[in-house]
C-alpha cells in the first residue's frame, strides 16, 4: 500500500530514497564511487606528466631500447609508485615543513614536488623499473610538470558532467 504521496517508503534510510551506491556524491565523483575513480584519473594523469617530462628533459629516462608496450608497462608502473609516494609522504612532509611553506608563501611545493619524484625515481629502480631522474635540477622540472599535467587531467575528466 502506497501513501498518499504516491511514492512507496524508504527504507533505505537515506532522504529521497536513494541507497548510499546510487546516490550522487561531490563534485568530479561518481555515483556510489569512493575514490577510486580520483585515485584511476590521478594515476592516469602521473603517467601522462611522467610520460611527458621524459620527453622534455633528458636526465630523465624510462625504458631504454623497450617496445612501445613495454614503455607504456613501464610507465604505468612508476606512475602507480609515484601516486602511492605523493599519496602517502606527501601529506607528512606538508605537516612537517608547514612552516617553509609558510616562509616561501608556497613555493617550498616545487621542493617537495622534486623530492616525491626522486623518491619515486629510487624507488621504481628498486622494485626493478628501468627509471633514471639525473638529479634535483631533472627532478624539480620532471616534478613540476607532471604536477600540472596530472592536476589538469584530473579537472577535465574528473568534472561532473550530466547528460
Amino acid at each position: 500500500m502506497r501513501p498518499r504521496g504516491g511514492r512507496a517508503p524508504s527504507w533505505t534510510g537515506t532522504p529521497g530514497g536513494h541507497s548510499r551506491a546510487h546516490r550522487p556524491g561531490r563534485k568530479g565523483e561518481v555515483a556510489g564511487d569512493n575514490g577510486g575513480m580520483r585515485f584511476i584519473l590521478r594515476l592516469l594523469g602521473n603517467m601522462l606528466g611522467i610520460w611527458v617530462s621524459t620527453l622534455l628533459i633528458s636526465s630523465i629516462v624510462v625504458g631504454k631500447g623497450a617496445t612501445t608496450a613495454e614503455t607504456v608497462l613501464i610507465l604505468a608502473g612508476i606512475a602507480l609508485v609515484f601516486t602511492l609516494v605523493n599519496s602517502i609522504v606527501r601529506p607528512i612532509v606538508k605537516v612537517v615543513g608547514f612552516p617553509l611553506y609558510l616562509l616561501t608563501f608556497g613555493l617550498f611545493a616545487l621542493v617537495t614536488n622534486a623530492l616525491v619524484f626522486l623518491a619515486t625515481g629510487w624507488l621504481a629502480d628498486q622494485i626493478g623499473f628501468p627509471f633514471a631522474v639525473g638529479g634535483f635540477w631533472s627532478a624539480l622540472g620532471g616534478g613540476t610538470i607532471t604536477a600540472i599535467i596530472s592536476a589538469v587531467v584530473v579537472a577535465a575528466l574528473g568534472s561532473d558532467r550530466n547528460h
